[in-house]
């Protein structure tokens, strides 16, 4: 008997399904479509285990409704442009471009042996001009549209890097490549304007009915729909053109608890006053030196500077309070300034004790209870408290019932009104860097920013560029910059700003519908094939990508590149775990930490005999050491013993933790199934009806449940059912031809995960043509239900043993069996039971 050769069988049905181009995707047909889509990897230069995931995951899809009858759109592509380029570039030498499109070359070779059912003919790097030049075309039509605008801005600004980040790029106050300080700055910006379609994003969250929950609330939160009361504090000597201060807030029922006014250092009554105050402006600077995201203003320590001015409180205008510049208040969000309520906000509560200010409650847990707090209290806006500074209504009443009264109070009473505010701020997404989609946008003295022909597109980057100093090299190059004026014919200059990455990656999914268009889409394909149907990645990319997606939808469909039903991109969306290791260490003479490599482990030690830290299971990090080269265990056991553990070992929106024995085990059992099919293959046996029957009915069970594996996403599930479907095989005894049968079905169900070694079975086993062309197998219902049933049976109510009778046994004859079994009558020590109950399909008690 040959022995199971992954590595001989896996290129050779590769090469098959290249040659017949199974995985090529056409527009068009009788079969239903289906657009399976896995988020595009950047070319870092190796793949790794979460990406062997989560390519599996889709294909496990791709290759199931390929089965199923459906046309199968499953395409990838590379999200190529960003700094990791450039500072390469910048340690290493060379350009961007070769160290990018070098990484994908390395990725497209290491990915093609894992036997993904791609269409690799739809191919494309967002680096690539067809791409950006399209990307170009985009942003045009979505300026004339109204939905691109520039504006100034703070921003986070990283002087190492010397470009914008986003907040989400700030960690801990530093840029989360450079480290360095982030610094705010105010630059004039390109924006989209996604807050135009809070609403919209926000409401349609309920229809994404096949999203996880967990997201859809992450989105939720992030747009932050609430509702508030807008309205002005009066401002006593305040310097000239300020007589007010706008404040904005969502507890307008804590307004008579209210002890001072915080503005932020880039409000204009900020910038104002430090003009003439050094310290002021020293404190202010120190301010914008701070991360703007929610988590740093949090972790941040609360600081303020008292400006010397005061705001007369709208309800009683001899009730003064004091206004500070604060490094928590953001310019961004609401007015730019907020009052401060110490007893019911616990930043407010230390801002206060900080600076001796009062703190004055507005509500009690309960009635009686005492006004002197030692923190903020700040029940759910569902509890009921006791009001003793409210506004209308019942002192006993929740926060929402209080929120809408003290708003309807205020608006009697002419002090400010209601206003529905989101959370969702616009997308900034000019960013001071070379490698990215460069704004077809041109600087004309005569005619101001005036939008490149589009005749004119793609504008693409120079290559001959350099990064021997920090900042953008568009900025330093001597001739592209130059450009006549679209509208006039001038000189004019290049906007040297390019695009925000997330911009690639925002429309890709409508490109790949027509990868090679003259146009940004072709919406006779767009028609055919969105929206994606799956959509699978990681849960980190659960808020901005996935939003600014669906903002892109609507906006391609507003300017006539995205057909009218595709308002939503991604029908379905799974989120996958991360692929985990162990992490081994040891320390050094200094007591550092040293890290190690899981192939220089053997029971603990290295090779020298020193013994290991094993530390538990964590996401694999070249930093750790505990990354595990897909490569190497291709080479070792093949493509489909990779495949097969990724998705055998855990539920597939879990973690799954790596371990050598695991893949020993899943190497060893495909060639467990190699044996028995090759001995089935070589076998003669005559038929066994009875046998025969319980195996076909174990083959039909296993269809169903694989089946409903596959498609609800349990493919941990599947694959134990088909271990126990295996295991049945094995040890049947039914003849040649059912054991064939079987056999062959058993490839068929293999085939979405194991698909090299489920080829190989199904031709050794006499299936006609490619399994992967194959109609997925149907499960007779009739199969299904079982001509015998196990009872367990009780004695005085714990389980003592069971019976194997038929399913429509009378109750009588179930007694006697149960009664005879060996454990009942030893019980029973010769005597009568008092009782015998017997529920139908379920259970025997036998009451003694």
């Amino acid at each position: 008997m040959p022995r199971y050769s992954a590595a001989e069988i896996e290129a050779n049905w590769q090469k098959a399904w290249d040659e017949a181009g199974i995985f090529r995707a056409e527009a068009g047909g009788d079969k239903p479509k289906y657009y399976v889509l896995e988020m595009f990897p950047y070319p870092s230069g190796r793949i790794h285990m979460g990406h062997v995931r989560n390519y599996t995951m889709g294909d496990v899809i791709a290759r199931h409704k390929l089965a199923t009858g459906h046309n199968v759109l499953h395409p990838m592509g590379w999200d190529a442009f960003g700094m990791p380029a450039e500072n390469a570039a910048m340690a290493i030498g060379g350009h961007p471009k070769d160290w990018t499109y070098g990484n994908i070359a390395e990725m497209r070779k290491q990915m093609k042996p894992l036997g993904l059912s791609i269409d690799w003919s739809r191919e494309f790097a967002t680096c690539d001009p067809e791409y950006y030049g399209q990307q170009q075309a985009l942003f045009l039509d979505m300026l004339e549209a109204g939905l691109v605008y520039r504006k100034n801005a703070v921003v986070n600004w990283d002087p190492v890097d010397m470009t914008v980040l986003a907040n989400e790029q700030v960690e801990n106050g530093r840029g989360w490549r450079s480290g360095a300080e982030v610094e705010r700055r105010e630059l004039t910006q390109w924006f989209f304007a996604i807050s135009d379609m809070a609403e919209e994003l926000l409401e349609a969250l309920d229809g994404l009915d096949d999203w996880p929950a967990k997201v859809r609330l992450m989105q939720e939160n992030w747009i932050g729909k609430s509702r508030g009361l807008q309205f002005a504090f009066g401002l006593g000597d305040g310097p000239e053109g300020h007589d007010r201060v706008e404040v904005y807030t969502t507890r307008p029922d804590t307004l008579m608890g209210a002890s001072f006014i915080a503005i932020s250092p880039d409000h204009p009554l900020a910038r104002k006053l430090e003009q003439g105050d050094a310290d002021l402006a020293a404190f202010s600077a120190e301010c914008r030196k701070g991360g703007t995201t929610e988590e740093a203003l949090e972790k941040a320590e609360k600081r303020g500077y008292d400006t010397g001015l005061t705001v007369r409180h709208p309800f009683d205008t001899s009730w003064e309070l004091p206004v500070y510049v604060a490094n928590f208040v953001l310019m961004d969000y609401g007015t730019g300034a907020v009052f401060g309520c110490p007893a019911h906000d616990q930043r407010d509560f230390d801002f206060a004790v900080k600076y001796g200010l009062p703190i004055i409650p507005t509500f009690l847990p309960e009635q009686g209870a005492s006004e002197e707090f030692t923190e903020a209290f700040v029940p759910p806006k569902t509890q009921i408290v006791h009001y003793i500074r409210g506004f209308a209504g019942e002192a006993d009443q929740t926060a929402h019932t209080a929120i809408d009264a003290a708003i309807a109070f205020c608006e009697n009473n002419g002090v400010g009104h209601g206003v529905t505010k989101f959370r969702l701020r616009d997308w900034g997404l000019s960013r001071q860097r070379y490698w990215g989609c460069p704004i077809p946008v041109v600087h004309c003295d005569t005619c101001g920013v005036v939008p490149e022909r589009k005749e004119n597109l793609p504008i693409r980057l120079p290559d001959d560029v350099t990064f021997d100093v920090p900042g953008n090299p568009l900025d330093r190059h001597p001739t592209w910059r130059d450009a006549p004026c679209p509208k006039c014919g001038a000189a004019a200059r290049r906007e040297t700003d390019t695009m925000d990455t997330f911009v690639d990656s925002s429309w890709y999914f409508a490109r790949f519908t027509a990868p090679h268009a003259d146009t940004p889409t072709d919406l006779a394909a767009a028609e055919y094939w969105m929206n994606v149907d799956q959509y699978i990645g990681g849960i980190e990319h659960a808020i901005l990508h996935l939003l600014y997606s669906r903002f892109f939808a609507r906006a391609m469909r507003i300017t006539g590149h995205l057909p009218q039903k595709a308002v939503e991109p991604f029908n379905a969306l799974f989120t996958q775990g991360m692929v985990t290791h162990e992490i081994y260490q040891t320390r050094d003479a200094n007591g550092r930490a040293v890290y190690h490599l899981p192939e220089d482990v053997t029971d603990g030690k290295l090779a020298d005999g020193t013994e290991v830290q094993i530390i538990p299971s964590a996401k694999m990090s070249k930093s750790k050491k505990n990354v595990v080269d897909p490569a190497q265990i291709i080479d070792a056991y093949g493509a489909d013993t990779a495949r097969w553990f990724v998705l055998s070992d855990s539920p597939p929106e879990r973690d799954v933790e790596w371990t050598a024995a695991g893949a020993e085990a899943a190497h060893k059992h495909l060639a467990r199934v190699w044996r028995i099919a090759s001995e089935i293959a070589a076998s003669d046996a005559p038929d066994a009806p009875e046998a025969d029957e319980a195996l076909l009915r174990e083959m039909h069970k296993a269809i169903h449940d694989v089946s409903t594996g596959v498609e609800s996403f349990g493919f941990n599930a599947a694959i134990a059912r088909l271990y126990a479907f295996t295991a049945a095989l094995a040890k049947s005894e039914a003849g040649t031809a059912a054991r064939r049968a079987a056999a062959r079905t058993l490839a068929q169900l293999m085939s979405p995960m194991t698909p090299h070694l489920a080829e190989e079975l199904w031709t050794m086993l006499g299936g006609e043509g490619l399994v992967a062309l194959a109609p997925w197998p149907a499960a007779d219902p009739a199969m299904l239900i079982d001509d015998t049933i196990t009872l367990p049976v009780q004695i005085n109510g714990k389980r003592r043993t069971e019976i194997e009778v038929p399913q429509d046994m009378p109750k009588d004859e179930v007694e006697k069996i149960a009664l005879a079994t060996d454990a009942v009558q030893k019980a029973l020590e010769g005597g009568a039971p008092k009782k015998v109950i017997v529920v139908p399909g379920r259970i025997v008690n036998v009451v003694i």
